[in-house]
C-alpha cells in the first residue's frame, strides 16, 4: 500500500531538491561575487603597502620588512639592531632623482673626474702599498693600477668617504620607494646580514646616499659576498683597512671573471668585468684609461 504513495510523491521531492540546489547555487554565486569584490577592493591597498612615494606608509612597511628579514633567517637581534630608529629620508629620494654625471660624454666625464693631482696621488699610493698590491695580485690576479684607479674614482682615495649618510636609513628609504624597490630591498637585507656577521654595527654603517660602503663604495650585497679580511684582524673592514678594501675589490673582480695577466682595454674580457663594477660606459672607460696611465708610471 505504501508503494503507490511513494511513487506519486517522487516528482514533488525532485522539484523540492532542485529548488534547494538552485538556492544553494545562487547563494554561492552571491558569495563569490562578494569575495571577488572584496579582493579587488583590497588589492590596490595590498600593492600600495609594498612601496610608497612619501613617508606616509613607511612605518607600516618597515614593520613588514622586519618580518620578512626574520623569515629569511636573519637573527631578530640583528634585525632590531640594524633598523632601530630608522626613518624615511626625503633627501635620499631627491638625490636619487637628480643623478646627472653619467649623462656626460666620456671626455667631459674624464676631465671632471681625473686630473693631474689624482694621478700623482695614485702613483704615490701605489708605491706606499706596493707590497700589499703585489700580494693581492698574486692571490686574485688583479693588478694594482686597476685597484688604485677604482679607489681614486670612487672616493678620491678615501677623502670623499665621509659617511654622511646612514646606510640603513638610505637603503630602507630606497627599498620603500617604488622606483627600484626590489633592487634596494636585496641590499637592505644583506646589510642586515653584515651586522649579523659582526663586520660592522649600525653606527659604523655610514656611507653614500645610495647605501655604498667604504673607500671603494661597495653596495651591501657585494660587501657581504666579496669582502675579505686581508689584514688578518678578524674583521672585514672596507673603511679603515686599506688591505681589506683593496683585496675585497680584487675579489669582486675575480669573482666576476677577471683574467690574471691580461689587459683591460675596451673589447677585452677584463674590460667586460669592469662593467660589472659600474654599469655606466663613461665610468668603465675612465677606470681603464686611468689604470693605463698609472701602469705606465710603474
Amino acid at each position: 500500500m505504501m508503494a503507490p504513495n511513494m511513487s506519486h510523491n517522487r516528482p514533488r521531492e525532485r522539484v523540492t531538491e532542485m529548488t534547494s540546489l538552485v538556492g544553494v547555487w545562487w547563494r554561492c554565486m552571491r558569495l563569490s561575487v562578494a569575495v571577488a569584490t572584496l579582493v579587488c577592493a583590497l588589492a590596490p591597498a595590498a600593492s600600495a603597502a609594498n612601496c610608497g612615494d612619501d613617508a606616509g606608509g613607511f612605518d607600516a612597511w618597515l614593520a613588514g620588512l622586519k618580518r620578512t628579514a626574520v623569515a629569511q633567517g636573519i637573527a631578530p637581534a640583528a634585525v632590531n639592531a640594524g633598523l632601530a630608529g630608522v626613518s624615511y629620508d626625503p633627501t635620499v629620494i631627491r638625490l636619487d632623482r637628480s643623478q646627472r654625471s653619467f649623462k656626460l660624454s666620456f671626455e667631459e666625464f674624464y676631465t671632471r673626474r681625473v686630473g693631474p693631482a689624482l694621478i700623482r696621488r695614485g702613483q704615490t699610493l701605489m708605491r706606499t702599498h706596493a707590497t700589499t698590491l703585489d700580494r693581492i695580485e698574486q692571490r686574485y690576479g688583479v693588478p694594482g693600477p686597476i685597484l688604485i684607479s677604482i679607489w681614486g674614482l670612487e672616493t678620491n682615495y678615501g677623502s670623499d668617504s665621509s659617511g654622511k649618510f646612514s646606510v640603513m636609513r638610505s637603503l630602507a628609504t630606497l627599498s620603500y620607494d617604488c622606483r627600484r624597490s626590489e633592487f634596494f630591498t636585496a641590499h637592505l637585507l644583506d646589510a642586515l646580514r653584515i651586522i649579523e656577521r659582526g663586520d660592522l654595527n649600525l653606527a659604523q654603517l655610514r656611507g653614500g646616499w645610495a647605501g655604498e660602503i667604504g673607500h671603494t663604495q661597495f653596495m651591501p650585497s657585494g660587501y657581504f659576498k666579496y669582502a675579505v679580511d686581508f689584514d688578518g684582524d678578524g674583521r672585514r673592514d672596507l673603511e679603515a683597512s686599506v688591505a681589506d678594501m683593496l683585496a675585497s675589490t680584487a675579489n669582486f673582480l675575480k669573482g666576476h671573471g677577471w683574467q690574471a695577466g691580461q689587459g683591460w682595454e675596451p673589447g677585452s674580457a677584463n674590460y667586460a668585468v669592469i662593467k660589472d663594477w659600474n654599469k655606466a660606459e663613461v665610468y668603465q672607460r675612465t677606470i681603464a684609461v686611468m689604470a693605463s696611465k698609472l701602469a705606465e708610471s710603474r
